[in-house]
């Protein structure tokens, strides 16, 4: 697995090896990766929001979740019963492609999600459902018959590099077996979900290594047969992710990712095709299903660093090496205070502009961002929370951040799976600052 994970990766892991050997010279010139002094950027730290309790349900976006629970840094999501290879699958439900049918069952609208099948036919598993009898199902949902499923049993393996990041080695602790997409459309309907398995078998479930279970399964509850009259929730309590968008704090899940080394760094489910899905660059253009998510390879670090942000701010305050596990608190209090990746969002569900709420899509297509020399130097490689903003600097200053490696700015061939779950302060409504001239904001 080592070396299939290895190879593919190559190409952007060359890269940022390219990336890491700047940003050290960056760090002796400069002095370490101490806080900058505040100014009038609008792409500056601005907080994490709420960071323990429990989150105020109107701060929820998908609102099918039992509950967020920010000491602990999970999302606890109703879970449903599937089959597949003769067994039973476990799987929580988060977009649908169609309106009404999203707000029926309180998922994120996806509209995207309908071009996911555009030259990827593997992005999409098509799943039967079961016609109970009244006897067998007074109240509830139909187990559902999936085509393939996630293999658990590989070990998550990180171990760091010489300076935490690029990791020395790596390797998924779950890949996509035959037939395994998260995307599902069901025989005779033409709506597509997001329905990531996240468990296999009947338990016990191993939520510490997670040879049976996804690598962010925190917890799991099945219900037991309900008392007559009534209906009883099983639920998964998942690790959350930080990161912003316009301006405003979010929380979100990982679940799959068509790059190995991202999978690895989401704690997701290596699921090569969905590097076919429609399609890199796409954002809001004609036939994509794919949304924009800014990452930073060589952001400040520092635990206690406002303008931390980025992969080496993973693996050096996230535990990026380390399983995640309920009894793992020093990984969970490190991730809630704010050694998480951080990634910058695109369109998000409450934001005003309807064209933009409708643009979400939870398959995100990742725009890597290395801050130059210069950045460094001057102090201007700053925590990012807005598209607007990083995109407007991509288009008039390549002197202070390009694509890995001095490439060009944008996409890199990565997608990742990544359903919004809320927000931790104000809700999202408007970017920060009105796109740049012929910067990459999608065309009226």
């Amino acid at each position: 697995m080592r070396t299939l994970t290895l190879r593919r990766s190559t190409r952007w892991l060359a890269s940022i090896l390219l990336t890491i050997s700047v940003v050290l010279v960056g760090i002796a010139w400069y002095g370490g990766s101490s806080p900058a002094k505040a100014d009038d950027n609008p792409g500056s730290a601005q907080g994490l929001g709420q960071l323990s309790g429990l989150l105020p349900r109107n701060n929820l976006v998908l609102e099918s979740a039992l509950q967020v629970d920010l000491t602990q840094e999970t999302v606890r999501l109703p879970l449903y019963k599937g089959t597949a290879n003769g067994h039973s699958v476990w799987f929580i439900l988060t977009e649908a492609s169609d309106a009404g049918l999203a707000r029926n069952s309180g998922l994120n609208y996806a509209p995207k999600l309908a071009n996911i099948a555009i030259s990827c036919a593997a992005c999409v598993q098509t799943v039967t459902l079961d016609s109970p009898t009244p006897d067998a199902n007074k109240f509830g949902p139909a187990v559902v018959h999936f085509q393939g499923e996630p293999d658990f049993t590989p070990t998550r393996t990180c171990v760091p590099g010489p300076n935490g990041f690029p990791p020395a080695s790596f390797s998924p602790g779950a890949v996509a077996g035959p037939g395994y997409s998260p995307f599902i459309r069901i025989a005779g309907s033409d709506v597509v979900y997001n329905a990531p398995i996240v468990a296999t078998g009947d338990g016990p479930f191993d939520v510490t290594t997670h040879t049976n279970t996804g690598d962010r399964v925190l917890g799991i509850h099945i219900a037991p047969p309900p008392p007559p009259g009534q209906f009883l929730d099983s639920w998964v309590d998942l690790l959350l992710v930080k990161g912003f968008d316009a301006g405003q704090p979010i929380l979100y899940l990982s679940t799959e990712a068509g790059d190995p080394l991202a999978a690895v760094l989401e704690r997701s489910v290596y699921v090569p095709a969905l590097a076919n899905a429609a399609y890199n660059g796409g954002d809001d253009f004609l036939g994509s299903a794919r949304e924009r998510l800014f990452g930073f390879i060589n952001g400040q670090t520092g635990a206690n660093n406002p303008q931390a942000q980025g992969f080496r701010n993973i693996a050096l305050n996230g535990h990026a090496a380390e399983d995640a596990s309920a009894t793992n608190t020093a990984l969970i209090n490190g991730l809630r205070n704010g050694g998480d990746l951080l990634n910058v969002f695109g369109d998000f569900p409450t934001l005003k502009d309807p064209r933009h709420a409708d643009a979400y899509s939870p398959l995100w297509d990742a725009q890597l961002g290395q801050w130059t020399q210069k950045a460094i130097d001057l102090g201007l490689d700053k925590r990012q929370i807005d598209e607007n903003v990083v995109f407007n600097l991509a288009a008039t200053r390549p002197d202070l951040i390009t694509g890995p490696g001095g490439a060009p700015y944008g996409s890199v061939g990565i997608d990742i799976n990544c359903a919004v779950i809320g927000f931790t302060n104000d809700p999202p409504t408007a970017n920060l600052v009105a796109p740049a001239p012929n910067s990459q904001f999608p065309p009226r």
